[in-house]
């Protein structure tokens, strides 16, 4: 059970509006009360924050903004005294426009070693005003921005996946692939207990840099045959990262992998590169019982071929919550709760993203002054971004802040939330917040839950049923009325059951 917290929206300790690492030190002991394993940190090392902390300006050191890197240390401490392990975000793939080895590639001119660190390019054209190739950032516009050269003509272009903030690293640079390598030592020495790896598909570019065939500038909406990412070279990479990793034995790699193709997925958790992967078929999926299964079924094909465990998620800092996503109001309410018990009855690895446990959907009606999330911005104004999915954590209280911060929150927290706070939740058995507690307690303690394997049983139309090897039998009712649930022992459902044995609407049972 990994828990993954988006620190500047979880909890805030110096009240200067933005969530910390003492924050999140404070707050250990409701996560150990939750019953997570370990905790997935979105990065905390120093950034300009031009994308929320995904721009690092140094790797080897905690952002003052979050505490400095004695709130690290300190949180690691207490996290392992309560049998808690700390796995952080690391950013491969590009750094800061800040970065040492950046502000000095724009110093020393084209042809340059310090350049060779990046994609830097001619343009094209007769005055290389055309960008190298035609690739789009993943937050809108070009892939590519041009510099003013020493003399302050215009000049080459760099390429930037992400934000112009982000120059993307030559990963085919040796001293990149040791820079990351000195990285990994860092933390593990300090204690970390691995990593999630950011964009893990993406670090190996293809030779030549060609131009796109297809371009599809939604974000985060990826195809196989996409030239910037899913390059063959990038497992050459995750083998030296892997190598690293192997000196730490207690210490895992985690990759974020936006693959579709099964095989070529399942390559990246081969023995000798990383750990886990994630798989986002389930946050992509609509709650319907057939498509819900084909995910399902993949996902499990994608790790079995290579012989890796499978991981699951509903949602992410990137992702809206799966609350919104399934309609929202009650039903959004009742979906999410059956599709953390059908989850959580799953093989493998589970990611909760800080706040599904309190049912809390997306905040899709923040004022424009508000948004920071680069896409809005990017886009000229017509896609929001992903702000919505990041407001803070309301932990008590029945006015904003909740308890969060004793200043101004860095986005503005609805007032309808005093009924999902935290304190509200932990005094009622019927909340989102007691469905999590008792469902992962099960999940950790009964030995219907063991095994990798899993069967599906005939159902009625509309609904899914799967058996562990351990026995758990898992139920769910994707319709609109009530059905009869099969012999065996309720463990535990996301709605009431009857005397009649009649499993609700929208609603998930466990049975033994």
């Amino acid at each position: 059970m990994f828990y993954q917290v988006y620190p500047r929206s979880f909890a805030d300790s110096s009240g200067d509006g933005v969530g910390d690492l003492g924050g999140l030190r404070d707050k250990l002991g409701y996560l150990e009360l939750l019953g997570v394993d370990a905790l997935w940190i979105c990065p905390v090392m120093r950034s300009p924050m031009a994308d929320g902390g995904y721009d690092v300006s140094d790797p080897r050191d905690i952002d003052p903004l979050f505490g400095g890197i004695e709130a690290l240390d300190a949180l690691i401490a207490q996290a392992h005294h309560r049998d808690i392990r700390v796995t952080m975000d690391l950013v491969p793939n590009h750094t800061s426009d800040q970065h040492a080895w950046f502000r000095a590639a724009l110093a020393a001119g084209p042809g340059s070693p310090e350049r060779a660190r990046y994609f830097f390019r001619d343009g094209r054209g007769p005055d290389g005003a055309v960008p190298p190739n035609n690739w789009p950032s993943i937050f809108g516009g070009p892939a590519w921005t041009r510099v003013r050269e020493p003399d302050g003509r215009p000049g080459q272009w760099y390429l930037h996946i992400f934000a112009p903030e982000q120059p993307d690293l030559n990963w085919e640079h040796p001293e990149v692939a040791a820079d990351f390598d000195q990285t990994l030592r860092f933390w593990l020495d300090r204690g970390v207990d691995g990593f999630r790896i950011d964009v893990a598909h993406g670090m190996a570019k293809p030779p030549g840099l060609p131009d796109m065939e297809r371009i599809d500038t939604r974000m985060l909406h990826l195809e196989d045959d996409d030239p910037r990412f899913n390059n063959p070279g990038a497992h050459d990479i995750h083998r030296r990262i892997r190598k690293v990793m192997d000196e730490y034995p207690h210490a895992v790699a985690i990759g974020e992998v936006w693959v579709n193709d099964n095989t070529r997925f399942g390559e990246y958790v081969r023995p000798d590169e990383l750990h886990l992967a994630f798989n986002f078929r389930l946050a992509q999926t609509p709650f319907q019982p057939d498509r819900i299964r084909a995910a399902v079924d993949n996902s499990l094909r994608a790790v079995a071929q290579v012989g890796a465990s499978p991981t699951w998620t509903l949602s992410n800092h990137d992702i809206e919550r799966e609350v919104t996503r399934y309609g929202g109001g009650l039903v959004g309410q009742a979906r999410a709760r059956a599709m953390i018990l059908l989850e959580l009855a799953l093989p493998g690895s589970v990611f909760i993203y800080n706040g599904a446990e309190l049912g809390l959907a997306n905040v899709d009606d923040l004022p424009e002054a508000a948004l920071q999330d680069p896409t809005w911005e990017r886009s000229g104004h017509t896609e929001r971004g992903r702000d919505g999915c990041r407001v803070p954590l309301p932990w008590e209280g029945t006015r904003p802040p909740f308890g969060f911060t004793t200043g101004v929150p860095w986005l503005p927290m609805p007032p309808e939330w005093s009924a999902v706070t935290v304190e509200r939740q932990l005094e009622r058995l019927d909340s989102m917040l007691s469905l999590y507690r008792m469902a992962i307690e099960l999940r950790g303690v009964r030995p219907e839950f063991a095994g990798l394997g899993l069967e599906w049983y005939e159902s009625p139309p509309g609904c899914l049923a799967f058996q562990r090897d351990g026995g758990l039998l898992c139920v769910l009712n994707a319709t609109d009325a009530p059905i009869l649930l099969p012999a065996g022992k309720v463990l535990l459902a996301s709605a009431p059951i009857n005397e009649r044995r009649e499993l609700p609407a929208n609603s998930t049972a466990w049975l033994v």
